[in-house]
This record gives structure tokens, sequence and C-alpha cells, in this order.
């Protein structure tokens, strides 16, 4: 084993072995225990180092503010025998990135001498948690300011989604750089208002400004947001002749817009053009894969990626689930979720969510929990996830538990949990409840009540046997009822055997929908049980002189890792044998 003798230490190098330690993997520090040992590893350099001057103090409070130690940044501070404004401005910067406000706000009014650089630190700071109006009092208090500041005075507006202020900041500035018109167009995109950061790219051009990559890359999400891909592409031109397609934000932009537009060829040309090492990129293309339901292609990209030593991240792992759980690949995705666990991604809402729903989807609602409480911070999608799998595996009893905790930690519901709750009471009996849960949500929180709601309650009342009531809770719903409403309360009615509502509601129905084929289908089976054989040929006459056809069904069947779709009766398909052996039972 290599030993080395022993190193002279100057200020000089002891500030380049900080750097060193500073720039450790950041993949070693995902756990606790790795942030620890990186800042002891840093109090002992400047506790050994006989050279501890301002600059290295600054280096090592920086260190401790990137890594979330702050109050080791605040003490090392204390103790510092000479501050300079950088050291104050690190300080006052750590502080606000670390979210303590109130500590920087002190710091601030404590400086013996203040430079640009401390107003905008604290300009940003009061922005980015909203405090608008103590910002601008301090940028009109500012004696001398640069284009920095003013700058920083737009992306703050930006960012609270106060769009004329930022105009008339920008009008008003005495010299716009290149991140002044960058910050215009991605902030006017960012707001909903695309069109108007394009024209502002030909003033931006007509008055003589260069972009850069970052102009370029906010010029093509606005082209991706208004599905502008003429104008998209002659852009793409540009940034190929000025080597812009090179940098990994234009081209996964770039790959993005023609993904939207469902150019997925030119999507993987943009990709092709070079050798990435960017998740960035990877995940554009992924996710371009996925929303347009290409999702074998998606999974290929996936393993790309990690032969290629790429570390996917939250959004990468969020799109190939999806596909997964599209694909009802049920394995692959368990592999994806040992990679996600592996890479400490697993307590991301993000990902959390999404594994709920692959496993819910795919039949393992065990799984499903397990990943469910693997969440750290569950929000509102978290909840909904594994209430409504519950609720498809027939768990009532747990998802009325998940109910309960999820009004417990305040997260108001919303219309989908609604759904999830009512379904349960539908399919597992609980007629009371589920008549109290509606009640509840219509009565006190501020979900809008819709036809799916009101279809599940109408299905409730009818698997108690009270087809009168369900009829007329119809009749008094506040929102017209639709065919889905309508077609719960005649299906009940070929359960219960009651024709006479049964054709009230079947006329409604073909009011509504005439080339409804379940009314008809169900009406006719109706006749069939009652033996009204006359009503059944009437009923089929009908369907063929208005060429309605009944939808046959169809079914999922998992071989060999690939999904097979067969249809109801179907005797074509090559495998329907091998099939058919496989479902017998």
């Amino acid at each position: 084993m290599r030993r080395f003798s022993t190193i002279l230490v100057t200020k000089h190098t002891s500030v380049f072995n900080y750097s060193a330690t500073s720039s450790f993997s950041t993949t070693n520090l995902r756990s606790t225990n790795s942030r620890h040992i990186k800042t002891h590893m840093l109090a002992d350099m400047f506790e050994k180092s006989p050279y501890s001057n301002t600059h290295l103090h600054t280096k090592i409070i920086s260190g401790y503010c990137k890594n979330r130690k702050l109050k080791d940044a605040l003490q090392l501070f204390d103790k510092m025998p000479v501050r300079d404004t950088v050291a104050w401005n690190c300080m006052i910067k750590g502080c606000l990135d670390c979210g303590d406000l109130v500590t920087g706000s002190k710091l601030f009014d404590q400086m013996p001498e203040r430079n640009v650089v401390s107003w905008t630190t604290m300009i940003n700071g009061y922005m980015k948690l909203g405090r608008v109006e103590v910002a601008v009092g301090l940028f009109e208090e500012m004696p001398s300011r640069d284009v920095a500041v003013w700058n920083a005075m737009i992306h703050g507006y930006f960012l609270n989604c106060r769009v004329d202020e930022a105009i008339r900041v920008f009008e008003m500035m005495p010299y716009r750089n290149v991140i002044s018109w960058t910050s215009m167009i991605s902030g006017l995109d960012q707001n909903g208002r695309s069109f108007e950061a394009l024209r502002l790219f030909k003033q931006m051009v007509g008055d003589g400004n260069e972009p850069t990559e970052s102009t370029f890359a906010c010029l093509i999400t606005a082209c991706v947001n208004v599905k502008a891909v003429e104008l998209g592409t002659q852009i793409h031109g540009r940034s190929v002749k000025l080597g812009y397609v090179w940098d990994e934000f234009v081209a996964s932009s770039l790959i993005t817009l023609y993904a939207n537009c469902k150019r997925l060829d030119d999507s993987r040309r943009v990709f092709d053009e070079k050798v990435h090492d960017s998740v960035v990129v990877w995940t554009s293309l992924l996710t371009g894969y996925s929303s347009n339901s290409m999702h074998d292609n998606a999974l290929t990209v996936f393993s790309g990626m990690t032969k290629m030593g790429v570390s996917p991240n939250e959004s990468s792992f969020t799109s190939v689930l999806n596909s997964c759980c599209l694909l009802m690949s049920l394995d692959r995705g368990q592999v994806i979720h040992a990679n996600a666990t592996k890479l400490g991604f697993v307590a991301s809402a993000f990902v959390g969510n999404s594994l709920v729903t692959l496993y819910s989807k795919c039949g393992s609602i065990q799984e499903a929990v397990n990943a469910f409480e693997e969440i750290k911070v569950k929000n509102l999608v978290s909840w909904n996830s594994i209430i409504v799998g519950c609720a498809q595996h027939g768990r009532s009893v747990c998802a009325h538990i998940f109910f309960a905790q999820m009004i417990r930690f305040e997260v108001e519901p919303d219309e989908i949990t609604l759904t999830g709750l009512l379904h349960c009471a539908s399919h597992s009996g609980m007629f009371l409840k589920g008549r109290r849960i509606f009640t509840y949500f219509h009565k006190y929180t501020a979900s809008k009540l819709n036809l799916q709601h009101y279809a599940c309650m109408v299905d409730i009342i009818c698997r108690s046997g009270n087809l009168d009531e369900a009829e007329e809770f119809v009749k008094n719903m506040p929102i017209k009822p639709n065919s889905l409403v309508l077609l719960q309360l005649l299906s009940a009615c070929g359960v219960h055997s009651n024709i006479e509502i049964a054709e009230r509601v079947s006329r409604h129905i073909l009011v509504l929908d005439p080339q409804c084929s379940a009314a008809y289908t169900l009406l006719s089976n109706l006749y069939a049980s009652a033996g009204r054989w006359n009503d059944v040929s009437r009923i089929r006459s009908e369907m063929k002189s208005k060429n309605v056809t009944k939808q046959g069904g169809h079914s999922w069947v998992n071989q060999g890792g690939e999904k097979l779709t067969v249809l109801s009766a179907q005797r074509c398909h090559p495998l329907s044998e091998n099939v058919n052996k496989s479902c017998a039972i």
C-alpha cells in the first residue's frame, strides 16, 4: 500500500486540501453518517492548520452551509479573528440557503460594511420566501445598484408570479445584459406567457444581444409549452450553428420539444448526436418515450443509462415506473425498485407514489403498502394512491384507516380520495359508511363533487336494494346525470329484475347516447330473464338498424415478460391455445 511522507502544510495547501475534501463524492453524502464524517474532516483540518486565515475560514463556512451544518458554520464565524466582507456575505447566504432568514437578517444589520453582493443576497433571500415588499424596500435603500441586483429583482418578481412588476423593472433598467434578457424569457414562459417570451427573444436579437446556451434552453422550453415545433426547429438550427446543441439543457429541451410534438425520431436524432453522460438528457428521452406510450423503448433507455454509468434521478425513476405500470410489468418494476432503494430515492414522494401505483395495479397490495410506508414526506397523491389501491383490492378497512391517518395529519382530501372511499363502501357492502362519507365531503370539504362521485353513490344505494331511492337520487342531482350514472342504475335493475325502472332509465340513456350498446344489452338481458322474447327481438332489431354493436371484453395475460391482449371468444390469436391452457383451473 502506498504511503505518503510528511507534507509541509501552508496556507495554500490547506485551502487546496479543503477544496478536495469539499468535492467529496456527493453520492456518498446521501447518508447521515457520510455527512457527519465530512463535517469532522473539515473541523479537524481547520484545527490542525497553522495557517488558518480569513480565506480558509470562509471556505470552510461555505462547506458547512452546503452540507446544512448551519450551527457549525455560525460557531466558526464567531471564532474568526478577522472578518472581511466576503466572509460576512458567505455567512449571510448560508443562513438564507438553510432557511434561517432571521439570523441572516441580523447579520446583515450588523455588517460593518456592505457591498452590492450583500444587498443582492438579502433581496434574493426575501424574494424566495415571498417577502416581496421587504425586498423592494431593500432595493430602494441601496446606495448604488449594478445589473446583478436588477436581475435579482426581475427573478424575484417572477418567482412570486408578479409578472407586470418584473416587466416594469426590466423596462426601467439602465443597462441590460444577456442574463436580464434570459431571466425575462424564462420568467414569462414559466408564468404562462410563452408567446410573449418568444416575441421578447426577437427584440433581444434585434437589439444586438447574443444569446447563450441558457437563453436557447429557455426559448426551446417556451416552444414546448406552445407546441411551436417549426420555430423550435429554426432555433435548433441556430443552436447547431453556434455549437450550443452540445449543451445538456439545450439538448434535453430539444428532445422534449420533438417528443411533445410526436416526433420521436427527431428526439432520438438529437440524443444520438453525442454520447451523453448527463442524467437530464437521458431522462428527457426516457420521459418522451413514456409520455408517447412507447414504454418498451422507455425501459430500454433506462437500461442503457444505467449501463453507461449515468445515475438516474427522481424524474428518471418516476417515468420508468410509470411505463412499468402501464405495461403491467411487475418483475421489471421490482428490479427498478431495488435500484431506487440502492440510490436512496424510495423516500421521495414522487418515486414512492409511482411504486405504490405500480404495485396496486399489478396486484401486489402489500408491496404497495410497504412502498407507501417508506415515503418520508407523504403528499396528497401519496394518500390517494394507497387509498385507491386498497379500494381496488377490496381492502376497505385498510382504506378507511389510511383516510383517518390522512385527516389526522391535516392533509386536505380531494375528489380522488372520495372516489376511492366510495368504491370501498360500494364493493364491501358498507352502505351507511358510504352515505356518511358522501355527506362529509359534500358539507365539510372543498372537494367539488362530480358525476363519478354521484355514479358511485347510485351504486351504493342500488346495492342496498333501494332502487326507488336510487332513481329519486338521480332525479334530484344538482348536476345533469350522464350515461355513466344512469348505467349504474340500469345495471342494478337487471340484478333486481325491475323492468319498470329499467325501461325509464334506458330511454333516458338512449336520448343522451343513441349508440350506447351497454343500455341495449342490459335491457335485452333483462327482457330475456323475464321471458319477454318479443321485446328481446325488438331490441336486437333496433340495434341492427342503428348499427349498434356490442363491444367484446378483453383480458391481459403476462407470458414470458410480454403482455398479451386476448379478446373475448377469440380463436385466431397465435398463442390462444397456450393462453387457454395457462388459464385452465
